[in-house]
């Protein structure tokens, strides 16, 4: 209940059970749906990053394109450019507008920039509408990373935020298998099949929006900005629909917080408050850019492996993306629990770890010339079961750890610096693979590996045990009163 009441709105301070409230919810038909609307977003992102990858032949050979490998390099790296401002400029206005809004804004950038891609004439506006396509996705990781720590209870939070990173790859999975009929020569035209691919990216998207339609705003994001009343209802909503449902709902009284409504925090406190944070900051920044390089590098020029080095033809690239995907899947689905339940910090260690050493190994494998396209695909699904939960993690860190007012900026800032570093995997490996030389490419893995494995080292050390705890516990709110 408010204290006082300064004139023209939101009370001067705000108690509220609120938190306590929503992490001592059972798991519900909401928290499902909830896993579903945000999830499929992933799925909507995996489909476009493995299309982008699996075409990799089809832009060689358009007639009107003509790309090298090092023109798909650079549109690679334009996309990530773009997800870079786009998760700073939409992470910025999510703390401020809410999380609901920027649902909606994102996904609508996606949607006409992905359509506009399927109509492009050259390498310039190829990359601009790349670009404009991760701008949308990169406010998408801001909005509903948020959302899922604040709606999510505290003792599933790491396991949900896996899951739900990890159903890219169901994405992934679905743009393979998309890519065997596109590019397949008796259906569609050497300059066709990639445009229609990059279509049913859009059309998949109009679908979302509506499904998003029932997401309710966080009722966290909404006290915090003086909105008691409304987070109360939506709260005793929820709470209502879980009666009727059947399940018993612990009693108060609940633990309550007091907090100094704002309308949004100055960026001079933001940036105060990452630096009263600085060592959370710094595992952040090593676990995002470790994993961003080490997944952008091998998955944006996998195509390429598979057809310059192991002789498979452009349009049977899918064949090989799909068991490589469906590893990355498996991944945050069979380890998250442990996220949850023997922690965070050695889980972390452990899946970075595993990973970099896993994949210094198959580089050596391939540098030997001792696999076969087959043979290095289950490698790498060896390697990305491991680093897909890693990954997750990396953006379950970034989200939690942080003040809810700057959680969204939070995730934003620390997945730009990530991207940035990820963006020039593509264009790195992309001048490798345009060498011809096993032993230079070879060099880039064990970059990648040794980025990873200092990583986790990082994490292990000196990251934070928020596994089951809520997060005005992890991080206080910089309103608390």
């Amino acid at each position: 209940m408010p204290d006082a009441s300064p004139g023209a709105g939101a009370p001067a301070v705000i108690e509220t059970d609120v938190p306590a409230r929503l992490d001592r919810l059972p798991w519900g038909r909401f928290h499902s749906l909830v896993v579903l609307a945000l999830g499929i977003t992933w799925v909507l992102d995996g489909l476009e990053v493995t299309l982008a990858g699996a075409l990799a032949g089809a832009l060689r050979a358009s007639p009107v394109l003509r790309f090298s490998n090092a023109d798909i390099g650079l549109a690679t790296s334009a996309y990530l450019a773009g997800a870079v401002i786009g998760a700073l400029g939409f992470g910025w206005l999510t703390d401020r507008l809410g999380r609901k809004t920027l649902f909606f804004v994102t996904l609508a950038v996606y949607l006409a920039a992905t359509a506009a891609t399927g109509l492009s004439w050259n390498l310039w506006s190829f990359c601009l509408f790349r670009f404009l396509t991760g701008a949308g996705i990169g406010g998408e990781y801001t909005a509903i990373n948020s959302t899922i720590q604040e709606l999510i209870p505290a003792r599933a939070r790491g396991w949900t935020d896996l899951v739900i990173n990890g159903s890219f790859w169901l994405g992934a999975v679905l743009g393979a298998g998309t890519s065997l009929v596109v590019l397949d020569p008796a259906l569609f035209g050497p300059d066709h099949g990639w445009r229609a691919a990059f279509g049913l990216g859009a059309v998949l998207g109009l679908a979302i929006l509506l499904l998003r339609a029932w997401i309710p705003e966080s009722p966290r994001w909404l006290m915090t900005h003086g909105r008691a009343a409304e987070a109360e209802a939506l709260v005793a909503a929820i709470e209502a629909r879980l009666r009727r449902e059947g399940h018993a709902l612990a009693e108060g009284p609940f633990p309550t917080v007091r907090l100094r409504p704002r309308s949004h925090t100055p960026l001079p406190e933001v940036l105060a408050a990452l630096g009263r944070y600085r060592q959370r900051a710094l595992v952040g920044l090593a676990l995002m850019s470790a994993q961003a390089f080490f997944y952008n590098a091998i998955f944006f020029t996998y195509a390429l492996i598979l057809i310059d080095f192991l002789a498979v033809p452009a349009d049977g690239v899918g064949w090989y993306i799909l068991p490589f995907a469906a590893g990355n899947f498996l991944g945050p689905v069979l380890l998250g629990r442990f996220f949850d339940t023997v922690g965070r910090k050695p889980m972390i260690a452990l899946t970075y770890g595993v990973s970099g050493v896993l994949l210094a190994l198959s580089g050596v494998l391939f540098w030997q010339e001792l696999v076969t396209a087959a043979t290095l695909t289950l490698c790498w699904m060896a390697v990305f079961f491991f680093a897909s939960a890693a990954a997750s993690a990396a953006y379950l860190t970034v989200s939690e750890v942080f003040p809810l007012e700057i959680r969204a900026l939070a995730i934003a800032l620390f997945y730009a610096v990530g991207t940035a570093v990820g963006a020039v995997g593509p264009a790195l490996f992309g001048l490798l693979i345009e060498g011809q030389s096993r032993a230079a490419i070879l060099g880039g893995y064990l970059l990648a590996s040794g980025m990873m494995v200092a990583a986790g080292a990082v994490a292990g050390i000196w990251g934070v045990a928020a596994e089951r705890r809520p997060l005005e516990d992890v991080a206080r709110p910089l309103a608390a009163d």
